[in-house]
C-alpha cells in the first residue's frame, strides 16, 4: 500500500492501531466503517493529518480488501495501477473543473479536497443542496473506476470545543460518504473518520479561512 507519510506519523500510527482496531463501530443506517468520537478522539488528534486509511492496522486493512473482494470489485497489479489512477484522475479534473473541489495526486493516491464554503454552513453537517450535483459528478466517477478504496475524512474549524468539533468532522464526513452510498457507491469502498480541528489548511482567525478549514478530504487508493 502507498502511503506519503512522515515517519513521525507512522510510528505514531503503529503505536495506537491495536487500540483503533477496536474501536471501529458500523453505521446500521448505511453500513459505513467509522471511529467511535467517544473512544478515540485523543488517539485520532495525536496522528492528526493522517489518512483514514493510515489509521488501521494490517489486519484491518486486509480485512477491508476481503470486503472490497467479496463485493465483486478487482484488484489492480503491476504498472495497471499507475494508469488507472491517471485515467481516474484526468476524469475527475475533467468533471469536477470549476466546481470548487481541489484536486491532488499524490503518487498513486488522488486526494479530493471539498471546502466548507461549498459544502457545509459553519457549524452544520448538512450538505448545501448546491454542493449535492457536484457530489453526483464525483459518484458518477467513482462507480466507474470501482478498484479503488475511498477514505473519507472531516475536518471542522476552530469554533467550539474539541469534543464538539470531533464530533461535527465525523458527522460531516459521514454526511458526504452516505450521499456518495445513496448514489450507488459500494460501501464496502468507503472508510469513514472525523478529525475535528487537527490539520488545518489555512488561519482559523478569519471567516474565509475557517472556511477553508471546514470541508472533506476523499482520498482515493487503488485495490492492490
Amino acid at each position: 500500500m502507498r502511503k506519503i507519510l512522515s515517519a513521525h506519523i507512522l510510528l505514531a500510527t503503529a503505536a495506537f492501531a491495536v487500540v483503533l482496531a477496536g474501536c471501529e463501530t458500523t453505521d446500521t443506517s448505511n453500513g459505513l466503517k467509522t471511529r467511535s468520537n467517544t473512544q478515540t478522539g485523543a488517539l485520532i488528534g495525536a496522528v492528526a493529518g493522517a489518512a483514514a486509511g493510515a489509521l488501521s492496522n494490517k489486519k484491518g486493512e486486509q480485512a477491508r480488501k476481503n470486503a472490497v473482494l467479496g463485493a465483486g470489485i478487482g484488484a489492480l497489479a503491476g504498472a495497471g495501477v499507475g494508469a488507472y489512477m491517471d485515467r481516474q484522475n484526468k476524469d475527475l479534473r475533467a468533471k469536477l473543473e470549476g466546481h470548487g473541489v481541489y484536486i491532488t495526486r499524490q503518487g498513486d493516491n488522488i486526494v479530493l479536497n471539498m471546502p466548507g464554503d461549498v459544502t457545509f454552513s459553519s457549524g452544520s453537517a448538512d450538505l448545501n443542496a448546491g454542493f449535492m450535483p457536484v457530489l453526483n459528478d464525483v459518484a458518477t466517477i467513482l462507480n466507474q473506476y470501482p478498484s479503488t478504496y475511498i477514505d473519507v475524512v472531516g475536518y471542522a474549524d476552530s469554533q467550539g470545543s474539541d469534543a464538539y468539533n470531533l464530533d461535527l468532522s465525523n458527522r460531516r464526513a459521514n454526511a458526504v460518504a452516505g450521499y456518495l452510498v445513496g448514489q450507488k457507491v459500494k460501501a464496502e469502498r468507503i472508510y469513514v473518520a472525523g478529525m475535528g480541528e487537527a490539520n488545518p489548511i489555512a488561519t482559523n482567525a478569519t471567516p474565509e479561512g475557517r472556511a477553508q478549514n471546514r470541508r472533506v478530504e476523499i482520498t482515493l487508493r487503488p485495490v492492490e
